[in-house]
């Protein structure tokens, strides 16, 4: 394969897209920001070996062909999905012939994670006497996938999911690039449209400009403008998935939490699930759904049924634990024990009360038999005396705890 032939204007948007250089290459800047050692590696030709891993769609292979097009090395390209091993005998014998003429050779393996132990082991020789720098990428974590051995001989760098601005950025080059995007095109893409794509296409560029494309070369132009108009109606469709009116720092998002919580108070799991998925499927922070979750636990059932805090703050952790998309699992059984709970709220109003006394009230010393005793010159100023110990007395003794009669709590 030519890394530097002219592609071929039949090619995807998403392939044609992608970065010829570091300076094009959208995100990832916690290891290909200025000064960063991924960066400065490739900027001076000096790589190792160094195995990439991240969900599909964050850059691997665009990070390859940055450096294909960067060093003076020859580059090979192998799929571990398509190769075996009198491939890789045939590429790592070409690459010691290259190095005895003083050539070196850069190995890119996509998807080493589909190799075998057997295969992964016919590369340590070479990549250790250095006839190879092996650049593997993988969407698998590598300490489950690939032998300690060439992991300890690799960099490790973690690619994650592009953010939203990110995938903006992605959308916008690809509309103005006349070369290789759609700047030919007369097109005109609402924001909103361009939002609601890079939002569901949850951190994957390929996935973004796959849908950008299509909704490009699906649209007809207008009949008056000749513009070819991308909506979010047209979006929603080219992405496969609808736009929900919820933004997280407006109306909406108060709003729906509200709707949830209340519909738990109400004793409604259903509504109260329909505004969890609607909460969840506009990408709400899990975290901030299970805390409302455990604050109606204690706020609103309390003592009624003492189980529903704990079984919210489980919810808490796990979705903490394990992250989204498992975590609307745990949420749901949250929000349904919840919602179906016996519901009391003595115990909010007691500590509303007692807060409220406190704050307007004058303070109430404590007295003198309930003191702290266990000090030396305690019992001098009275600290302790005629204090009632209720487990002498079968477990409850009347004596005083207050020196005003109160009454917060109404069971």
């Amino acid at each position: 394969m030519d890394l530097f032939e002219k592609e071929a204007v039949d090619q995807p948007l998403a392939y044609r897209m992608c970065p010829g250089s570091l300076d094009e290459y959208v995100g990832q800047n916690h290891i290909l920001g200025p000064g960063k050692l991924l960066r400065r590696a490739i900027e001076s030709d000096r790589i190792t070996s160094i195995i990439v891993y991240g969900p599909p769609g964050t850059g691997k292979t665009a990070l390859a062909r940055i450096i294909a097009a960067k060093t003076k090395a020859h580059f090979e390209w192998l799929n571990a999905a398509a190769i075996g091993l009198d491939e890789i005998r045939k590429v790592i014998q070409q690459a010691k012939s290259r190095r005895a003429k003083g050539m070196k050779t850069i190995v890119f393996l996509d998807e080493i994670h589909r190799f075998n132990k057997l295969q992964q082991d016919a590369l340590l020789p070479d990549v250790e006497d250095g006839n190879i720098t092996l650049i593997s990428a993988t969407v698998e974590n590598p300490f489950f996938y690939v032998n300690s051995a060439l992991l300890s001989r690799s960099q490790i760098f973690e690619l994650k999911p592009l953010s939203e601005e990110d995938i903006l950025t992605v959308l916008h080059n690809a509309l103005k690039d006349k070369d290789r995007g759609l700047g030919n095109l007369d097109i005109l893409a609402d924001e909103n449209a361009l939002k609601h794509i890079a939002k569901m296409s949850d951190g994957d560029a390929r996935k973004a400009l796959s849908a950008l494309e299509v909704a490009a070369l699906t649209t007809p132009p207008d009949d008056r403008s000749r513009r070819i108009h991308i909506t979010i109606e047209i979006a929603e469709e080219s992405i496969q998935k609808k736009a929900i009116v919820y933004d997280k720092k407006g109306d909406q998002h108060y709003d729906t939490i509200s709707a949830f919580i209340k519909s738990m108070r109400g004793s409604d799991p259903d509504a109260a699930v329909y505004y969890l998925a609607k909460m969840i499927y506009a990408g709400e922070d899990p975290r901030f759904i299970a805390r409302r979750i455990v604050i109606c636990a204690s706020e609103d059932v309390g003592n009624a049924d003492p189980m529903a805090l704990i079984i919210a703050t489980s919810a808490l952790r796990a979705a903490e634990f394990i992250g989204m998309p498992e975590a609307r699992i745990p949420l749901a059984q949250a929000t349904i024990y919840v919602a179906q709970a016996p519901k009391s709220n003595a115990g909010y109003k007691a500590i509303e009360a007692a807060l409220k006394d406190v704050s307007t009230e004058e303070t109430m010393e404590v007295p003198d038999h309930l003191k702290d005793s266990h000090y030396p010159g305690a019992k001098k100023l009275g600290h302790g005396n005629g204090y009632k110990y209720p487990h002498d007395y079968g477990g409850y003794v009347e004596q005083e705890y207050l020196k005003k009669k109160k009454k917060y709590y109404n069971p």
